[in-house]
């Protein structure tokens, strides 16, 4: 059974990026959306990278939502 582009949309949200923080790939979608267009604009909204990883699992993932939407993640 193939899943519709929403459902997938839905799926790809729940997906966890900062691990430390309990963070969802749904919550930065969002403030890409916003209006936020790179790493440490993420970060900074909600202390994202500060957990005990410091950023290090959790930044690749941004970049690579970043992308998706048209973003290279660069100040």
């Amino acid at each position: 059974m193939h899943k519709t582009k929403k459902e997938q949309e839905i799926i790809e949200g729940l997906k966890p990026v900062c691990i430390c923080k309990g963070i969802r790939a749904r919550v930065f979608q969002e403030r890409i959306r916003a209006g936020l267009t790179t790493v440490e604009e993420l970060k900074k909204s909600d202390r994202r990278g500060c957990g005990s990883c410091k950023g290090e699992r959790c930044t690749p993932r941004i970049r690579e939502i970043l992308g998706r939407h048209g973003h290279s993640g660069d100040s």
